[in-house]
């Protein structure tokens, strides 16, 4: 069930929240109860086969939970250390399996001849974002940062529909205090239009942006992956708006799962700010996916020794823990090669800051350190989008001008300046459309997401009435999408 499809947007969606204030004028543990069902519900709805996988992975870590958090009534337990030890394996062979199962088989394949068989295993809708927050939650059980036996309670953390699917990664601190307060079962209006409003504007995100830039990333990462020769301006084109594609995409799907859980007047942890104004990769890290990068440094870098024990050490540390970043994200090289990748970068900005005491504050510097962190991340992403290395090193061969500069000559004979440095053929391929209105959509698109990334301000620092104003205006697009476009793509992080 998509937050974009029109049985979660007429059905599922309206009967939970009526069902859910209802419930909670008479009792918050009915209302509880209601809000769990239906969130298993709502994953059941994918593959209800997938429901059996979640219900064992909730009822084990719940069970680890109460071990870590009651230990005096578990005496015959020689540690909670190893308790904890325990259900760490589990959770991360659970995620190794179905996601990594494969992939190591064919690598053992490739490097010693075998040939072992590898059965096909259908990867679980969600997995790796439901994993990690389970990790987090048994490490915060042995902290003694969370305290309750509930398994109701626990059950709703786990499925809570708004965030199951894609994030925000959520701590248990900071999604069941909201439940104990009575308000919450009270419906509050203006919370849900706030709510609505960054749903509808997430929506548009999803449906009017970034499903238009991706006919011209997939049209050109395809022709990458069948061995096509790319020019300099389709590969810019495709890996632009891949760029644009997955900004507007994921940071639309939390502003959606934010504004969902706003409506029952839960909130959630923000997950985008910005990231591409950022003028450092350290910056960058700081305001995308940021409850992530927030696992990341808590779970993995910090127990990594974090900055402890010297330079060599802490750059060793950021370059683990973005490996782990990168696997994270899917079974193949192309993501250890992104992870390996934001993780020099990340080492090579702290050397910079370091031993930079003095840096120029010239606005000529923060324009050239902007555009040195988006060569980055635009690099990354075309290795992250790319389904091999080889397929992301005829992107970059074209990016780098290798296979020349071409565009289409319906593009030319509107700007004769271009011709003599673009020459010009009767079909660029991967550029979607060759009539000058096709080419010029293609640019003109770029140059709107363009403006609306660098320019304009998010939706967390938009008025109410501003955002009202938006809602109007882009809600027409969004139901002409919905119901004359056809199947709606679901969301880019729903494969990860």
């Amino acid at each position: 069930m998509l937050f974009n499809s029109t049985i979660f947007l007429f059905g599922f969606l309206p009967v939970a929240l009526i069902v859910f204030f209802t419930l909670g004028r008479l009792s918050a543990t009915a209302a509880r109860i209601w809000l769990a069902a239906a969130s298993l519900f709502f994953y059941a709805w994918w593959n209800p086969p997938y429901l059996i996988l979640l219900a064992i992975s909730i009822l084990f870590n719940f069970g680890v939970g109460r071990l870590l958090q009651e230990p005096e009534r578990y005496t015959f337990l020689p540690s909670r250390k190893l308790v904890l030890g325990l259900g760490l394996a589990f959770n991360l062979g659970f995620l190794g399996y179905f996601k990594y199962y494969a992939f190591v088989v064919q690598n053992i394949d490739a490097v010693t001849g075998a040939d072992f068989t590898v059965t096909h295993i259908a990867l679980p809708l969600a997995i790796s974002f439901f994993t990690f927050q389970k990790i987090a939650y048994l490490v915060d059980s042995y902290q003694g940062k969370v305290q309750d036996r509930s398994f109701i309670n626990y059950v709703l953390f786990a499925a809570f529909f708004p965030q199951l699917i894609a994030g925000p990664i959520v701590h248990y601190s900071e999604i069941f205090p909201q439940f104990r307060k009575p308000e919450t079962y009270r419906f509050q209006w203006p919370l849900f239009t706030d709510g609505l409003s960054l749903f509808l504007l997430g929506l548009a995100k999803k449906v009017v942006l970034a499903d238009e830039f991706a006919r011209y990333s997939d049209m050109m990462f395809a022709g990458a992956q069948t061995g096509a020769t790319l020019t300099l301006v389709p590969a810019w084109v495709g890996a632009l708006s891949y760029t644009l594609q997955l900004y507007f995409d994921f940071s639309g799907y939390s502003d959606m799962a934010i504004g969902l859980a706003r409506m029952f007047n839960i909130e959630l942890p923000l997950n985008f700010w910005s990231p591409y104004k950022s003028g450092s990769i350290i910056e960058f890290w700081r305001r995308w996916h940021m409850t992530l990068s927030r696992f990341l440094r808590d779970y993995v870098y910090i127990p990594l020794g974090g900055n402890r024990g010297g330079a060599a050490r802490r750059y060793r540390n950021l370059l683990l823990t973005m490996l782990v970043g990168g696997i994270w994200h899917g079974a193949g090289w192309t993501f250890f090669a992104w992870g390996a990748l934001h993780g020099v970068a990340l080492a090579v900005n702290h050397l910079w800051t370091e031993h930079v005491t003095r840096p120029l504050r010239s606005r000529l510097y923060q324009a050239a350190a902007h555009i040195a962190t988006l060569l980055v991340v635009v690099c990354g992403w075309v290795i992250f989008r790319s389904p091999t290395m080889d397929a992301a090193g005829r992107v970059f061969a074209g990016m780098s001008g290798r296979n020349g500069a071409v565009l289409p000559d319906q593009f030319l004979n509107v700007l004769h300046p271009l011709r003599a440095l673009f020459g010009g053929m009767s079909r660029v391929p991967y550029l979607g459309d060759t009539t000058v209105m096709g080419a010029f959509e293609a640019f003109f698109m770029l140059g709107l997401g363009g403006a609306i990334v660098f320019l304009a301000p998010n939706l967390y620092q938009i008025s109410m009435r501003r955002k009202f104003v938006l809602v109007s205006i882009s809600f027409a697009f969004v139901l002409q999408k919905i119901f004359f476009a056809g199947a709606m793509s679901p969301f880019l992080y729903f494969q990860f």
